[in-house]
């Protein structure tokens, strides 16, 4: 399991524009992919759990991933957000069970 913690960058969030190219690019993969914020935890597959969160500028929030593609799988995540101008990479957690 990886976690990688990122800052919002975009003045407007991560909205639905956003949200989307997030969701599409983590349904890319078979590993679990959860986004954290303020407590919650949503599937990074599901618009409508990502777009609920209501991330807004300046906030941190964490995307987790457990699978067998999970490095794949964060590290074309980050590759977007950074692509997009949306987050950018604050920590970075190998976590092993």
């Amino acid at each position: 399991m990886i976690e990688k913690t990122f800052k919002v960058k975009d003045a407007t969030g991560i909205h639905a524009r956003p949200s989307t190219i997030l969701v599409q690019t983590a349904s890319k993969f078979d590993s679990e992919v959860k986004l954290k914020y303020n407590g919650k935890s949503v599937n990074l597959k599901s618009i409508m759990g990502v777009l609920s969160l209501g991330i807004t500028y300046g906030e941190e929030f964490d995307i987790v991933a457990d699978g067998l593609d999970e490095v794949e799988a964060l590290d074309q995540l980050q590759q977007t957000l950074t692509r997009e101008g949306l987050a950018d990479l604050t920590n970075t957690i190998q976590l092993s069970l």
